[in-house]
């Protein structure tokens, strides 16, 4: 049985670094791990890059998206050597989708991300509501560094849509972050059910990736393990 490769894909706002703790613990635990710096300029951009990332698997992989990133695999996911999704609090969009297009019509109360208007085509979060949004449970000295080191987010990766979406042709599991305020829990759980797929559910930040990076890498090696 060959152990899958596990490639890792973050979100808008930013970058790689943030899964140096699932990261570890993959590789602690004997799993080949490469991280895509994806640009988020747009999804045709960032889907070559993890295509790129993909190119190089020497054996089947499992590809992993954190928010926009689960846009990112949705359209990538497609590619030969994959053989699971994982969604870590993540759009999980159908053929024809974007993030445009999810969170175009948000349920009544469910908080709003505090997204600052375009500026030359990119958007940012609002530095000072950052740590409340995107990283409730992570200590504010490290809230207020990624908020000071945010990637600008390209509006073209906003309204990329999906062609053909992965997960209605391979297997995929889903992280469901209950404390999100960024993509809220029950559009979470729609998008999984959805997508048919294998849910867990824990205590955590739209930041879950940084802040509980044990639970997310049980999830990485439940699929891992299934696909074997």
């Amino acid at each position: 049985m060959t152990t899958p490769r596990i490639v890792l894909v973050h979100g808008g706002f930013v970058d790689g670094s943030g899964w140096q703790g699932v990261h570890t613990l993959l590789k602690n635990d004997g799993y080949d791990v490469a991280v895509v710096q994806n640009p988020t300029l747009s999804l045709a951009g960032d889907v070559a890059a993890t295509r790129q990332v993909l190119d190089a698997a020497d054996g089947p992989a499992v590809l992993v998206g954190h928010s926009y990133g689960g846009v990112v695999i949705s359209e990538a996911g497609t590619h030969p050597a994959v053989s699971a999704l994982v969604y870590i609090a993540a759009f999980a969009p159908d053929k024809g989708e974007s993030v445009n297009t999810l969170i175009a019509d948000p349920p009544p109360g469910a908080p709003v991300p505090p997204i600052l208007p375009p500026r030359d085509g990119f958007l940012l979060l609002d530095r000072e509501k950052f740590h409340a949004s995107f990283a409730g449970d992570l200590p504010a000295e490290q809230a207020a560094f990624m908020a000071d080191s945010q990637v600008p987010w390209g509006v073209d990766a906003l309204s990329g849509a999906v062609a053909e979406p992965a997960w209605r042709i391979k297997p995929s599991w889903y992280l469901v972050a209950t404390d999100d305020r960024m993509i809220p829990p029950p559009a979470q759980r729609a998008m999984a059910e959805r997508a048919g797929s294998t849910v867990t559910e824990t205590p955590g930040s739209h930041a879950v990736y940084v802040s509980d990076p044990a639970a997310v890498a049980a999830v990485i090696t439940q699929a891992a393990t299934a696909v074997r």
